[in-house]
């Protein structure tokens, strides 16, 4: 399995939010739901139209942990859900392919790492990378890793910093910093 990374700089998130936009609504709807909250693509995918329509929360039973999550609507998604899902049905897949089917992993995979490629990141990429630069970027404001620790159900902070690239990070740092 290889392990992807979080986009740490916000200008290459802006890059990527340009690339989806040029493509459609509903790939810059999945990488603003994946940056913005935290989910599991496949939580993501699962979503349908009902889930996010005029609400204030997302509520949902995450696939892999089987725990009940509720996630408020912050005020970048609230108006592009409500953009988006104008004149759709509760019922259907929020995000559909244009046979109408509910998009697929890889294929929101491919979405993710073409728009990346697109926009000129170097980084290993891939759909966990939303999940992840969410994480960065909340440590990175907040410098609160047990919040992190809860949203992420991690058992520990350790694997909370690893698993957003800070122990990494500052690993590099001090060797950069590091001069004898």
């Amino acid at each position: 399995m290889t392990v992807v990374e979080p986009i740490r700089n916000k200008k290459d998130i802006k890059k990527v939010e340009k690339v989806l936009a040029s493509q459609s609504e509903r790939n810059l709807l999945l990488f603003a739901i994946g940056i913005n909250c935290g989910l599991r693509v496949s939580d993501i995918l699962a979503l349908n139209v009902g889930d996010v329509k005029g609400q204030d929360y997302i509520r949902l039973i995450e696939k892999k942990t089987g725990k009940f999550r509720k996630i408020p609507v912050n005020l970048k998604l609230k108006p592009m859900f409500e953009r988006y899902t104008k004149g759709k049905t509760f019922d259907e897949p929020l995000f559909k392919t244009i046979f109408k089917n509910r998009l697929q992993r890889f294929a929101a995979y491919y979405i993710i790492r073409r728009a990346c490629k697109e926009a000129g990141l170097c980084e290993k990429i891939g759909t966990h990378s939303m999940r992840k630069t969410f994480g960065y970027h909340h440590y990175k404001k907040f410098k609160d890793v047990a919040m992190l620790q809860k949203i992420f159900n991690h058992s520990s902070p350790q694997i909370t910093l690893r698993y957003i690239g800070i122990e990494q990070e500052e690993i590099e740092e001090s060797y950069a910093n590091f001069i004898l």
